[in-house]
Formats: structure tokens, C-alpha cells, sequence
């Protein structure tokens, strides 16, 4: 009726395929303490990441174990596969996206070798970000089995 009372939604969308749960849930402090931002975490059975939103790839790193897209609505998310990869060097990661590049959601970011990556990391859980809150009121989350591409987070 009222355009601005409409509230303003944005979808989030699972990198991968895998199990949706609490970003609390994380052995990890600044995670689970959502020290870097609120979000999700999903437990992978899939080796291809994915962008969750559309946007543009504001950053990879050099490790290729963490990327963050940002929308043209000023929503940042960042995806960070397991914990305490960075430490892997690069060892399991496969870049396929650059940084700059335009992506829609599902669009194949990074491919793992997630056997590789149960052996050497900590855990292969990954939390998904929103790094910018600023704008954000509130997060509806989705806690259940996902495929990649699957809607996961709504934010308003």
C-alpha cells in the first residue's frame, strides 16, 4: 500500500550443499561470538562454493579459503571455509572467480578438495557472514539440509 512501509528484503542463498546451523554452534570465538558480523554456518558435503547473492567479488584471499561478495544494495557476505584453513597455504582450494568479477547467485567461486581439507584444518564447517550490518534490522535464518543455491538467510 505504502511504498515506504514496505520493508526492504534481501535473500541470502547456501554456497553449498550441506547442513545449516547456528553460527553460536562454531568452535571458533570470533564466529560463534559474531565478533566479524551475524549469519549462519553450514557443515559442507559439497566441493563447490558458490556466490550467495548477486553482486561483484569484493575480495578473495590468497589462501582462496574465505571470499565475500557485495551486493549493489550494500550487502557484504563473506563465506569462510573451515576453520583454521588459512593455515593450509592454499592446499585443497581451487580459485575459479577473480576478484571484480560480477556474479549471480550460484555462480562456482572456489572448489575444494574437502577430503583434503577434513584432514588438515580444524573443521570444515563454514560460516557465512554478513560482514556490514549497518542496515540490517533483522535476519530470518533457516536451519536445515541444503543445496547449494537453496535460500538460507532473509534479511531486512
Amino acid at each position: 500500500m505504502f511504498g515506504f512501509l514496505k520493508r526492504k528484503v534481501r535473500d541470502i542463498y547456501a554456497p553449498v550443499d550441506g547442513q545449516i546451523v547456528t553460527l553460536e554452534s562454531v568452535d571458533d570465538e570470533v564466529f560463534s561470538q559474531k565478533m566479524v558480523g551475524d549469519g549462519v554456518a553450514v557443515m559442507p558435503i559439497g566441493n563447490q562454493f558458490t556466490a550467495p547473492i548477486d553482486g561483484v567479488v569484493s575480495k578473495i584471499f590468497s589462501t582462496n579459503h574465505a571470499y565475500s561478495i557485495k551486493s549493489d544494495k550494500d550487502l557484504e557476505v563473506m563465506v569462510h571455509i573451515g576453520l583454521e584453513t588459512v593455515a593450509l597455504d592454499g592446499k585443497g582450494f581451487t580459485r575459479v572467480a577473480s576478484e571484480g568479477d560480477e556474479v549471480k547467485v550460484g555462480d562456482l567461486i572456489v572448489e575444494v578438495d574437502l577430503g583434503y581439507i577434513k584432514e588438515h584444518a580444524k573443521d570444515i564447517i563454514t560460516p557465512i557472514i554478513i560482514t556490514d550490518e549497518s542496515d540490517v534490522k533483522e535476519i530470518e535464518k533457516k536451519y536445515t539440509i541444503v543445496k547449494s543455491g537453496d535460500k538460507i538467510m532473509e534479511v531486512n
